[in-house]
């Protein structure tokens, strides 16, 4: 695997397809009855934690059905899911405890790693905002990286390797864009240029590549068991309903 440290930083400015397009969505079934009811009285909405695993969970840890989605906050397949999934996988089944959602980040180009270090820095709580807000926006923030020449590439390639990632970033308007959102200059410098975060990053997708055969985004696991030829919500819907009944 290319070094996200960023050895070769011309390739990695190129935002890469995240996958192959998506099937025909399947057919979305009705939820079994009884399924989504609420396990309790607690908002499982409010629980975050981050994982061993290095990615950051959303629900009920003791869920019945556990999915985790490794994703691209570069990629348009996953904020296409995240657009038709976020209201109905929240509602139906996260908010009840009977299903959890863990976020797992695969990543695929340096500016892929410079916004997955800015959503990750403050923790969980912070993160799914964050997430969203990269989500919504990514044509804007992505856009200024598919306009770097040959020679900020040129520039960029001759520091130290543990420079190109915040030089990179702030050629992008990535400081810009923390900044509306609350960042100071000081958390910004800090959060993109922190060696473990860089690392924990790199090995969940070495990790996702290696052991668990991933090679696109967005990927699905449910229960431990990926989800092949899975792209979309309403391909994914059908498959939650079956592992609750």
């Amino acid at each position: 695997m290319r070094s996200l440290a960023l050895g070769a930083v011309s390739a990695l400015l190129t935002l890469a397809a995240c996958d192959k397009a998506p099937g025909v969505p399947a057919a979305t079934t009705s939820v079994a009855s009884g399924a989504v009811a609420r396990a309790g009285t607690k908002d499982w909405l409010q629980e975050m934690a981050a994982t061993p695993e290095g990615g950051y969970r959303l629900g009920n840890p003791d869920a019945k059905v556990k999915l985790v989605e490794y994703a691209s906050l570069t990629c348009p397949h996953c904020r296409d899911f995240k657009d038709e999934s976020d209201g109905p996988l929240r509602a139906k089944y996260i908010a009840g405890g009977n299903v959890s959602y863990e976020y797992r980040n695969f990543l695929l180009n340096g500016p892929d790693m410079a916004a997955s270090l800015l959503t990750r820095c403050d923790g969980p709580r912070q993160f799914f905002n964050l997430m969203n807000a990269f989500y919504t926006a990514q044509a804007q923030w992505t856009e200024p990286f598919t306009k770097l020449t040959a020679e900020d590439s040129k520039r960029l390639s001759a520091l130290p390797q543990d420079q190109q990632i915040a030089a990179m970033a702030k050629l992008g308007g990535l400081d810009t864009f923390m900044k509306a959102r609350g960042m100071t200059a000081a958390q910004f410098d800090k959060c993109i240029a922190n060696p473990d975060a860089v690392k924990r990053l790199t090995t969940m997708r070495d990790e996702g590549t290696s052991k668990l055969g991933i090679t696109g985004t967005p990927t699905f696991f449910i229960n431990g068991v990926k989800q092949d030829g899975v792209n979309t919500w309403p391909q994914l819907e059908p498959k939650l309903q079956v592992a609750l009944q």
